[in-house]
């Protein structure tokens, strides 16, 4: 199986163990394999689902009530407290695999089962003790338990774990510690270590819950990509002015104006003439008068006097048609041949070139 599929996947041979077993007759134990969370329970069928929620369902099958989860399992990956039901407790003990547990990890189990048996004296709810496949880890553990604490012979207590869970422990090592090593100490047992946590999930989880829990969250980081913010008409296929190829686009004109159905188009209409008594201006207050007293004469009475007078006056003569002499007359050529007068030569002092000629021969 492949890294990929074994982080996002079932366990490895996890379908091939009971869901849960029974209760450990004469203590408050039972043993079940590693609950599934939504996402991951959604790639089995039907029947090997198994969750906190059908947990609980087996055993109020068997009329027994649950109060407390202790995870054995090296990693969070399974499920979280968002996937235990709010009538769960919770403590989580990190114990690797395949090897005997520390005396610190063998402590830690004590102190926690120590304390809500303690807590829960006046009822019957269990403590549920899981690995990956509930077999090893957690039949050490409670084993250890029984023969530390409750004095249990370490062949009666495998085969009483045995029997309960339905499958017998597979570790050598396991079983040659539990039958032949030595006891754990129980000093420092009575002391509380971590305080149990309680689940936070108030209902089972539906098909829109595993949609959410497949949708990435924003805070996290492998799945965040920093891109800006796209404004609110944002176009991927126009390039932004910062590329350097091409300049800004000219603005977008407005589109024109179209009046309404039935409109009137020519609602502009000529005021009469307004006197000139309701335009007069305002009279000046006393400080901003002139210190001289004011002309006599009525300026405006004038001004449209005059005005009248250039629109009574005759209109101005015609123009003459322009005729090839114009340009003469305009000279004061033409003026001289209607006096009577030659037009004065440059040269009048000297003679023709035609008397020139003829005098230089005689």
């Amino acid at each position: 199986m492949s890294r990929h599929s074994k982080k996002n996947g079932i366990p490895d041979r996890w379908l091939n163990y009971k869901a849960v077993g029974k209760r450990l007759h004469g203590s408050r134990f039972i043993a079940f394999k590693v609950p599934l969370k939504q996402s991951l329970n959604c790639q089995l069928s039907n029947r090997d689902v198994f969750g906190p929620w059908e947990l609980l369902d087996s055993l109020k099958k068997e009329k027994q009530d649950l109060g407390l989860i202790v995870d054995l399992t090296f990693t969070k990956r399974y499920y979280n407290l968002q996937d235990l039901p709010e009538s769960l407790l919770f403590v989580k003990i990190l114990t690797a695999g395949h090897q005997i547990p520390s005396d610190e990890t063998i402590l830690s189990f004590k102190r926690a089962v120590r304390k809500f048996l303690r807590d829960n004296a006046d009822n019957d709810k269990l403590v549920g003790v899981h690995c990956t496949h509930g077999l090893n880890r957690t039949g050490y553990l409670i084993c250890r338990y029984l023969i530390d604490v409750d004095g249990m012979d370490p062949q009666e207590a495998v085969q009483l774990f045995n029997s309960s869970r339905g499958h017998n422990i597979e570790r050598q090592n396991y079983l040659d510690d539990l039958q032949h090593g030595p006891k754990r100490s129980n000093d420092g047992m009575e002391e509380s270590e971590q305080e149990p946590m309680r689940g936070l999930a108030s209902h089972r989880p539906s098909d829109s819950d595993i949609r959410d829990e497949r949708r990435p969250h924003h805070d996290d980081s492998r799945h965040h990509r920093n891109f800006p913010p796209r404004e609110r008409n944002h176009r991927p296929h126009q390039r932004h002015p910062h590329d350097g190829h091409f300049p800004n686009p000219p603005p977008l004109l407005p589109p024109p104006f179209y009046p309404p159905m039935g409109a009137n188009l020519y609602s502009y209409r000529r005021t009469p003439h307004q006197p000139d008594s309701q335009w007069r201006r305002p009279p000046c207050p006393e400080e901003s008068r002139s210190r001289y007293p004011p002309d006599d004469r009525d300026w405006r009475s004038s001004s449209r006097r005059q005005e009248e007078d250039r629109w009574r006056a005759p209109p101005p003569p015609f123009l003459p048609r322009y005729t090839p002499r114009w340009s003469d007359e305009s000279n004061g050529h033409g003026r001289r041949e209607e006096e009577g007068v030659a037009p004065r030569s440059r040269h009048h002092d000297r003679p023709p070139h035609r008397d020139r000629v003829r005098s230089s021969e005689h």
